[in-house]
């Protein structure tokens, strides 16, 4: 009897082990076809060389740090690939969730498709945060069936245009002669930018320092739930990606009237561009 009972034990436990393994391959499926249809869209011709020329126009804070950064005399970018470490929380009373993740994100109609691994309380969590058509929407769940997040709507097409923007800054700075940012000087090390895709219109303010080095990004265009709050990301450290040198480390913070916290920390480990194939 008890060797019956211990098979049949067995086999359920057998049978939920394959069905885990199933939806959490689904997230990462989803999310491979995602980057491969956007992959399909995109000229994998090569690009031009971004020139001093091209970066004329920009504040000066803004020219010296696409300098800094060695985007001069190099092809212009299409698109990046990156792939992160680190952890999240909720808020400042959550446990963290370690993250491995990988993203790619897509310059001409901005796309931005964001893969999550993580383990929360040790237990696996999968994620997948897409934006395209203007639209973004976010999914975790927990063992690749119990969802934890799941945002979309108007709310998170703003936040994320704001991610975007955010992300041109940090991971691809060739980039920011995109016609869609305009820009205001607010004082020798600090630049106002305004970026518009489509119906979403979003503002940052970006602080320098006197190396040329972006040292903080801060926007009152995110939302937390379905209220604005003001987002930052502070950076730590810059490291060699190859030829180009780029924030390595960074977090992810709510400023809120009463408190703030992190609710992200990201170390980046790896930076590419112009990638043509699913990696």
């Amino acid at each position: 009897m008890k060797k019956k009972i211990l098979i049949v034990i067995l086999i359920i436990t057998g049978l939920a082990v394959c069905v885990m393994g199933y939806f959490s391959g689904a997230t990462k499926k989803q999310y491979q076809k995602e980057v491969s249809s956007a992959l399909g869209l995109y000229s994998q011709s090569r690009p031009d060389i971004l020139t001093e020329e091209d970066i004329a126009g920009l504040p000066g804070a803004v020219q010296k740090y696409i300098k800094y950064v060695g985007a001069i005399e190099k092809p212009k970018v299409w698109d990046f690939r990156a792939h992160m470490g680190g952890r999240m929380r909720n808020d400042d009373k959550s446990g963290w969730m370690s993250i491995d993740s990988v993203q790619y994100n897509f310059f001409d109609s901005p796309v931005r498709m964001f893969y999550i691994n993580g383990k929360m309380f040790g237990i696996p969590a999968y994620g997948f945060h897409s934006y395209k058509n203007e639209e973004g929407i976010m999914r975790i769940k927990v063992l690749g069936l119990i969802p934890v997040v799941d945002q979309h709507g108007h709310e998170m097409n703003i936040s994320d245009t704001t991610t975007i923007l955010n992300d041109m800054c940090i991971f691809a700075p060739a980039t920011l002669i995109d016609k869609r940012i305009t820009w205001e000087q607010l004082d020798r090390l600090i630049v106002k930018a305004t970026f518009t895709n489509g119906n979403n219109r979003v503002c940052a303010t970006l602080y320098f320092n006197d190396n040329g080095e972006l040292v903080n990004f801060v926007s009152d265009d995110r939302y937390r739930g379905y209220d604005k709050a003001r987002w930052s990301t502070p950076i730590y450290a810059y490291k060699n990606f190859g030829d180009i040198r780029l924030p390595a480390q960074a977090l992810a913070m709510w400023h809120f009237p009463d408190r703030e916290f992190s609710y992200a920390e990201f170390v980046i480990e790896e930076v590419e561009y112009n990638v043509p194939v699913l990696k």
